[in-house]
């Protein structure tokens, strides 16, 4: 059997796992793929390489998937999902200084995100009464379940993102560093930045996407909508690939050595005490409080993985919140479109 070069772009996130397993532990060469995997450094780098073929498929957040096909942003390339690679996974952390302000204005336990969220605009009223300039929140993409996050979240007290709260976009791993440097106050990312804020002594979580639901459409395994159709036989063995390696990744007894290959520097490049809890679910939350256990707190499990044109309709209703767009049924007819379950492989045992 002849071997298929592929290469994947990947951002260095918790939720790359399937693919860089795809790869390390042999699956994608028993289907009979050589992989090159590819970190990037943004968002915007992977989208933009893949429309331009320097990728053949890439690990891409399930937004900016279906705002690259809708043209939404300023740049319109089809794209299709032929299967997602997680769901949830990610949470919202503040600097240890607006944690300690958020814990005396809490009225309730801050754990509750409608208790957070009112404690957040008490704080925001403070600032704005003693004429101090407003806090800033990051996500990692405009186009994000992060960004929605924050919306939803900040909505449970009449907060608007981008009116009463600055909004930045800062990249995955450059997340840390602007909460340290006080760029920014708090950011929502994926795992590991949570965790890795929390191990620097620098921030605190204040929540996990969980909190306010789960089963959120996170990261997504792309190809160009014309390269989807037109190399069907690639499609197929990248994703039964991806599915064994989903098997691997939800056996309990392989977590060290499932950190021990995300840690590696061309992979997220941090140290294995930082990610092997998160495989455990047992996440850090920082501001002296012991680690959170959360039950499937991301999914890499089969089920999670099936691409649902159902949730084309969440991530729209996302997009209207943060006032992207305002979806139609054509819109949401196109956007359903780009969830393939008729490409999600069977039969990989």
């Amino acid at each position: 059997m002849s071997t298929l070069h592929l290469r994947v772009g990947f951002m260095p996130l918790v939720d790359c796992a399937l693919v860089v397993l795809a790869k390390d532990e042999g699956f994608a060469e028993t289907e009979g793929l050589n992989l090159e995997l590819v970190r990037e450094v943004s968002w915007s780098n992977l989208r933009d390489k893949l429309n331009v073929r320097l990728f053949d498929a890439a690990h891409v957040l399930a937004p900016m998937a279906l705002a690259s096909t809708l043209g939404i942003g300023g740049v319109r390339a089809p794209m299709a999902i032929p299967m997602a690679l997680n769901l949830d996974g990610f949470a919202v952390t503040v600097s240890l200084r607006r944690f300690e302000e958020l814990t005396r204005l809490a009225e309730g336990d801050l754990a509750d995100p409608d208790v957070s969220a009112r404690a957040l605009a008490a704080l925001v009223a403070r600032r704005s009464a003693a004429g101090l300039p407003p806090l800033t929140f990051a996500a990692v993409f405009g186009y994000s379940s992060h960004t929605y996050l924050l919306c939803e979240w900040l909505g449970k007290a009449g907060l608007v993102l981008g009116e009463h709260i600055r909004f930045e976009v800062v990249p995955p791993p450059q997340t840390v560093e602007a909460l340290a440097s006080g760029r920014i106050d708090g950011f929502c990312a994926s795992a590991p930045w949570n965790s890795a804020a929390v191990a620097r002594g620098i921030g605190a979580m204040v929540l996990a996407n969980v909190d306010i639901r789960r089963d959120w459409p996170d990261k997504v395994l792309v190809w160009r909508a014309d390269d989807a159709e037109r190399r069907a036989a690639a499609v197929a063995k990248l994703g039964r690939a991806i599915l064994k390696a989903s098997d691997w990744a939800t056996d309990p007894a392989n977590v060290p050595r499932f950190a021990h290959h995300l840690s590696a520097p061309d992979r997220l490049a941090l140290p294995v005490d930082v990610l092997e809890p998160i495989l455990r679910f047992e996440i850090r939350q920082g501001a002296g409080r012991p680690p959170r256990q959360i039950e499937r707190f991301v999914r890499f499990d089969r089920a999670a993985l099936r691409p649902e044109p159902a949730h084309a309709d969440r991530i729209l209703d996302g997009m209207a919140m943060a006032g992207q767009a305002v979806p139609d049924e054509e819109m949401r007819a196109l956007a359903r479109q780009v969830f393939r379950p008729d490409l999600f492989p069977v039969g990989a045992g």
